[in-house]
């Protein structure tokens, strides 16, 4: 099926992937690119006639160094509506006529924008309204340059006390800027105005849905695969869960799944997924019990990123051993490698390679092992977002409960074990986290009706290589410490603590140090991301 699509050119911006997402939520697909691509693939990339409208991101840089990137002028020839957001706007201001400056005064973090001349794109989109009867909005600023001249056509959309051109519009053309970003939750009205731009003025077909990307994935995956075998590394997680349950609907028994339990995982974690995806599915699972190689590796150690590459590396060890053995099998041998990247590895992949971010992390999925083992790569959640990959998993059949677990980190809980990792720690520590989650589950909030942990974006519990003294009895105690950590976002790129009912943190905190032996003070962390990060370690 050939979709609607808006192209999403990145000039660097942290939070260009919220952009792409919210235009995915008006189930519109979008795709994000390097803002370098030139004239010709532009050109190409619009050729198909699906391609309904351009949005330019924001960057860290200014427009007026001769050193930063232009929008491809292609862009402006295709007769497409186009949205800058901040450096966007600034970069459509200067290449059509316009003058770009570096302010006075920065603006970073909440403002109230007054909208101008009631423009397709803002019209009745309003927070407030003043007294002398002005459309205001509470949006989110982050720049410090700013249009000072409109381009020629252009009018004025929106102002500020401090940014006299908050956003302009040219409606002949449909060009449309804002200095705000509109993709951030900050901006309150944002959803509401990149849904008029994707599905008003560019008049997008809202087709991009997940029941119905099932068998549009099933098709390509049957199209690529044809009669050969996949082996795909199981973790456990929700990605290579969904990737699996994928694959194995379009291929059945070419599929064989590796399962490495590196002894790490949460209470009866490699169960479940045995029970899954064996009792369940009727998928081929290889269950390779490592916990003693893992833990032999890790004694001693107590740095994180330590901790990290040897947990990394070992998988990366154990799966190629079992690897080898599958397309060591003659000429039914495997000769695909699936993998759970999903679209945000790749936009930041991407974003490393072109240098176009700024410190853009690195992910195992992206490249390497597919080469080591001399497979083809089959990436079937390579196109979505991790909500899109929670909506296609329900669609598949999996249980709600798995599908929409909280994030668990890779290492699991070797980095959730400050310091060194050992099996004692991690026997603790996994039943005090499953007492924690258990409560999370059944304390309902009453002014919603949802549990606790729904209204928690993630939840877990901490191990600290400390002791304390306590008293049980008549008898004192020297036994260890944990911290519970709760918070709630909506991006994992910023994060407030959640404010846990006192009666439920009274409950998890009697239930752990009564029921898991060894542990005798319970914590709760009160920090919000940033200062701090979401993860100990």
């Amino acid at each position: 099926m050939q979709h609607d699509k808006v192209l999403i050119l990145d000039f660097g911006s942290q939070v260009t992937q919220l952009i792409a997402r919210r235009v995915r939520d008006a189930h519109v697909l979008s795709e994000v690119h390097p803002c370098d691509v030139t004239d010709d693939w532009v050109r190409a990339y619009a050729a198909d006639g699906h391609l309904k409208g351009v949005i330019l991101s924001g960057s860290h840089a200014s427009v007026y160094e001769e050193t930063t990137d232009r929008c491809p002028q292609a862009v402006f020839d295709l007769g497409v509506p186009v949205l800058g957001i901040c450096y966007g706007m600034q970069t459509m201001a200067q290449q059509l006529g316009g003058k770009v400056e570096g302010g006075q005064t920065r603006e970073f973090g909440a403002a109230a924008v007054r909208a101008h001349g009631h423009t397709a794109l803002l019209k009745d989109i309003v927070d407030f309204t003043t007294p002398e009867g002005h459309g205001m909005l509470n949006v989110w600023m982050s720049h410090g340059d700013k249009v000072t001249e409109l381009p020629p056509g252009f009018k004025l959309m929106a102002s500020t006390d401090s940014c006299p051109i908050a956003g302009m519009a040219d409606e002949d053309r449909r060009y449309y800027a804002l200095q705000f970003h509109p993709e951030v939750t900050h901006t309150v009205q944002g959803q509401a105005i990149l849904d008029r731009f994707v599905l008003d003025i560019c008049a997008a077909r809202p087709d991009w849905v997940m029941h119905d990307h099932v068998a549009e994935a099933v098709a390509k995956i049957r199209e690529q695969v044809g009669d050969e075998e996949v082996i795909l590394g199981l973790s456990g997680g929700v990605d290579s869960s969904v990737a699996a349950a994928l694959i194995h609907r379009a291929i059945g028994d070419q599929l064989t799944c590796v399962f490495v339990d590196h002894g790490l995982l949460r209470l009866n974690e490699g169960d479940l997924v045995m029970e899954m995806f064996v009792g369940k599915l009727h998928a081929k699972v290889i269950r390779v019990d490592a916990s003693d190689l893992f833990l032999g590796k890790l004694a001693g150690v107590s740095d994180p990123e330590a901790k990290r590459k040897i947990i990394g590396g070992e998988f990366v060890t154990v799966f190629k051993q079992e690897a080898a053995k599958l397309t060591s099998a003659g000429a039914k041998g495997a000769k695909w490698l699936a993998q759970g990247t999903i679209y945000p590895d790749v936009i930041e992949s991407g974003g490393a390679k072109s240098k176009k971010a700024v410190t853009i992390k690195s992910h195992h999925n992206v490249g390497g092992l597919p080469e080591q083992l001399g497979l083809k790569l089959l990436e079937p959640l390579r196109d979505l977002f991790k909500d899109e990959v929670r909506e296609l998993g329900v669609a598949l059949g999996l249980p709600h409960a798995m599908v929409y677990r909280h994030p668990f980190p890779g290492p699991g809980l070797g980095v959730r074990i400050l310091g060194e990792v050992k099996k004692e720690y991690a026997e603790l520590l996994r039943r005090a986290d499953d007492i924690f989650i258990q409560e999370l589950r059944n304390f309902t909030d009453q002014s919603t009706g949802k549990s606790w942990y729904d209204l928690t974006s993630q939840a877990f519990t901490v191990f600290l290589p400390v002791k304390s003294v306590g008293v049980m009895g008549d008898g004192r105690t020297y036994e260890y410490v944990v911290a519970l950590r709760a918070v709630q976002t909506s991006d994992f790129m910023t994060a407030d603590w959640a404010e846990l009912p006192y009666a439920l943190l009274k409950k998890v905190s009697g239930r752990i140090i009564n029921e898991v032996r060894g542990i005798n003070r319970v914590t709760y962390d009160v920090s919000s991301k940033p200062p701090a990060t979401i993860e100990w370690e």
